[in-house]
């Protein structure tokens, strides 16, 4: 399924709008929904020949910790919290703001996977 952002060919009414334009190659894509488990990443080209990282799956996730200032590799256990979908934490998808169960505690995940090709995450205060 092809998913692109021109207008409908038709009105409201079904008759058709004259083209002003050609078509053009640039399409949208589907979403990336990186899910929980072994690394795999695909690489997507974009406009200009630039290349896309883009996440599939992953366990490990490079966590700041707030307390001590530094980063760790840590290895996620699962999906606790999505505000994204609610639907996602069933399925293991991680997004932008998903709150994902680590060695160390909870922590909240601050890049866009499926965008970025890595998991970077903050780790959250345990009260």
């Amino acid at each position: 399924m092809a998913v692109t952002q021109f207008r409908s060919r038709r009105k409201v009414t079904g008759g058709r709008y004259k083209p002003t334009s050609k078509k053009i190659k640039h399409k949208g894509h589907l979403p990336t929904l990186t899910l929980l488990g072994e690394r795999k990443v695909k690489l997507e080209r974009t406009k200009s020949g630039s290349l896309k990282q883009k996440q599939l799956s992953s366990d490990l996730a490079n966590v700041f910790n707030p307390k001590t200032k530094k980063f760790e590799k840590l290895k996620i256990i699962t999906i606790t919290e999505n505000a994204a979908n609610r639907n996602f934490i069933r399925r293991n998808i991680m997004t932008k703001g998903a709150i994902v169960k680590t060695d160390k505690g909870l922590a909240r995940i601050t890049s866009r996977p499926g965008q970025e090709g890595t998991i970077n995450a903050v780790l959250l205060d345990q009260k």
